[in-house]
């Protein structure tokens, strides 16, 4: 009978590096997808330094109607001391700025463009992130029932698709806010503005959500957990909801953080352009249609609420890069 070896001594010095370590050292713990995600954008400043300018402009508008009673500051209260009544415009340098208005006030009336930037902001998210939110619940119910299917869902949906994304959409979205100022389906007002932009802006644009969820269901229904779900049993619905969906939160919620600022911009587009939002009620696009005229004598009018487009157009982009990179799976850790 042969002996039992014993490992002692020199023998145990001999063990692979990694095996002492993790005997010895601290217990190695995994990581979740959304721990590695997480990481990954944290180590990008750029998108940091995006989601915390997108943090404080939603805290901004969101308080907006507080600051501006917190500063004094009234968006519609004219001013007409401070306007040249000769020229019609502010007096002093830079558009009027001063301690009392650090921005400036408009032209002709005098009013505070503080107040009426902060009055703007949460008018034109409400509009971006209400559109948003539509364009993504109908097209991802679209294209996921399309990608699952596929035959003659799939082929019905997709031709679907194809006549939504051929309309000219701002020619569209201008006759129906054209038709709709009046009053429509029991409001008026500032409501029927807001309500009108998120309709037109948001089931207009669903088509590129829905196109962009059917491809990542047509790849993800050929998976194994969902050939693995069928072998059990499960109907269509269960693994469209149970399995799919949560596979899918990744690309929608990208997406949905690129779209909000083509929202921002179309909604922009058309209060500039006089269908969207009304005077007096102050709106980016609004501001910069009125400045048109007095570009060339108080450029300071112009440049804010740009700027102001500009800013949160940009930290949004920036912000739905960085989750781009920090979801996508291919990614280094």
């Amino acid at each position: 009978m042969t002996a039992p070896i014993e490992t002692t001594g020199a023998a145990a010095q001999t063990q692979p590096e990694a095996v002492l370590k993790g005997v010895e050292g601290k217990r190695i713990e995994g990581r979740s997808l959304g721990r590695i995600a997480l990481l990954r954008f944290r180590r990008d400043k750029v998108a940091v330094a995006g989601a915390i300018v997108v943090i404080l402009l939603i805290a901004v508008a969101a308080l907006s109607r507080p600051l501006q009673a917190l500063l004094g500051l009234d968006p519609d209260s004219p001013n007409q001391s401070l306007i040249d009544p000769n020229t019609t415009l502010p007096k002093g340098d830079l558009g009027g700025m001063s301690g009392a208005h650090p921005l400036g006030v408009d032209p002709k009336f005098g009013r505070d463009l503080l107040a009426r930037v902060l009055e703007g902001s949460w008018v034109s998210l409400i509009v971006a992130f209400g559109a948003t939110l539509l364009s993504v619940a109908i097209g991802t119910v679209m294209g996921v029932i399309a990608g699952f299917y596929r035959g003659r869902v799939d082929a019905v949906i997709s031709r679907l698709m194809d006549v939504f994304l051929a309309f000219p959409l701002l020619l569209f979205a201008i006759a129906i806010s054209a038709s709709l100022q009046g009053g429509a389906f029991g409001l008026t007002g500032l409501p029927l503005h807001l309500s009108v932009l998120i309709f037109v802006i948001g089931f207009f644009n669903w088509p590129y959500m829905g196109r962009i969820v059917r491809a990542q269901t047509l790849s993800l229904r050929e998976r194994e957990f969902v050939d693995a779900a069928r072998g059990m049993g499960a109907r269509g619905p269960f693994i469209l909801f149970r399995e799919l969906l949560p596979n899918l939160v990744g690309p929608i919620v990208v997406y949905s953080t690129l779209l909000i600022p083509s929202n921002i911009l179309f909604e922009a587009a058309l209060s500039f352009l006089g269908v969207g939002i009304q005077p007096p009620q102050a709106s980016w696009g609004g501001m910069l249609n009125q400045a048109v005229k007095y570009y060339e004598v108080d450029p300071q009018y112009m440049l804010v609420p740009g700027l102001a487009i500009f800013v949160t157009v940009l930290a949004f982009n920036l912000l739905g890069d960085g989750l781009r990179d920090a979801l996508d799976p291919r990614g280094g850790r």
